[in-house]
């Protein structure tokens, strides 16, 4: 099936730096090559995208003001939703980690029902002990498909996905309505929460792995909750299907701790204080109604969304 599949690889990029060229080269190595690779770039001044190039590369360019994690992505799949059956969408510190990744997260089509799929991401091979453990938490071991029927035994994951390693079936994707024009982030789980809520399946496909992490500070880690706060509070639909977020991040601290244990005791005494900060971060961010703009601005690690959302402002 996957070699009459016609997809294309989106990815959208802002100064990439050197870590560019791997990515190129990693996508250059796999064992099917998309129909169409399209980098969307919000006006980079590094000159990576000049400087590394494969042949069948297209490029868009979006103003770096009017970026939108959703109404970005879904411009850029219009543009080539006739000549694709799939799109896979990464992001630019997403390594291809083998040469069948592609192969792998494409293969999860051969089920009609499965609208869209994601890989594993693996931590990058020097991140640090906390930010390993999220990937390790977030991404086993052990591929699943996800429906509507399992949505009491696994709450919110039922409708977890990834914005940096998932694929779209074009056909699924345009029915559900597509990406969210204007979101703060989590594009990416609210197509999947769609899906799931329109008795349609979702593939976490364990063996299709990139390299991606992230070693947030505390700072960072609050910003970021906090911006996950203001999405669940702007999309009230999805707790009142899904369930709380706060069960799941319970989980997520014992999990670490025995992580921290085994592995890195050493930062037992930081872990509370960075989950302290997230909590905050996120109760603050779903009072976001509450609070002044430029407050709300001030706490998001996303803060061009806040300009967007008072001009009207969201790319399409």
């Amino acid at each position: 099936m996957v070699e009459s599949m016609r997809f294309a690889v989106i990815v959208p990029v802002l100064n990439p730096g050197p870590l560019w060229q791997e990515w190129l080269h990693r996508l250059s190595l796999q064992a099917c090559r998309p129909d169409i690779l399209l980098v969307v770039d919000s006006e980079s001044t590094d000159g990576a995208l000049q400087k590394w190039v494969l042949p069948n590369q297209q490029t868009l360019t979006v103003k770096r003001a009017e970026f939108n994690h959703g109404g970005t992505r879904q411009w850029a799949v219009e543009q080539i939703a006739d000549q694709v059956d799939v799109v896979v969408l990464l992001t630019q510190d997403a390594l291809l980690e083998t040469p069948h990744a592609l192969v792998r997260i494409l293969g999860a089509f051969a089920d009609p029902a499965v609208a869209l799929a994601y890989g594993r991401q693996l931590p990058h091979i020097d991140a640090k002990p906390l930010g390993a453990h999220a990937r390790h938490f977030n991404y086993d071991d052990h591929s699943q498909i996800k429906s509507r029927d399992q949505i009491l035994a696994l709450g919110i994951k039922t409708c977890f996905n990834s914005n940096s390693f998932a694929a779209y079936r074009i056909s699924d994707l345009f029915e559900l309505g597509g990406f969210p024009r204007h979101v703060i982030l989590s594009e990416d789980t609210y197509v999947a929460a769609k899906a799931i809520l329109a008795g349609k399946s979702v593939a976490y496909v364990a063996e299709a792995t990139v390299e991606h992490s992230h070693d947030y500070t505390m700072a960072e880690e609050f910003r970021r909750y906090f911006d996950i706060g203001v999405f669940h509070a702007s999309e009230p639909w999805l707790m009142q299907s899904f369930g709380a977020a706060e069960g799941e991040g319970a989980r997520f601290v014992r999990s670490e701790l025995d992580y921290l244990l085994k592995h890195a005791p050493y930062l037992i005494p930081i872990a509370p204080f960075k989950t302290l900060a997230k909590w905050i971060g996120y109760r603050l961010g779903k009072l976001y109604n509450y609070l002044p703009r430029s407050l709300c601005c001030r706490l998001s690690m996303h803060k061009k969304y806040w300009d967007q959302a008072k001009t009207g402002v969201a790319h399409v």
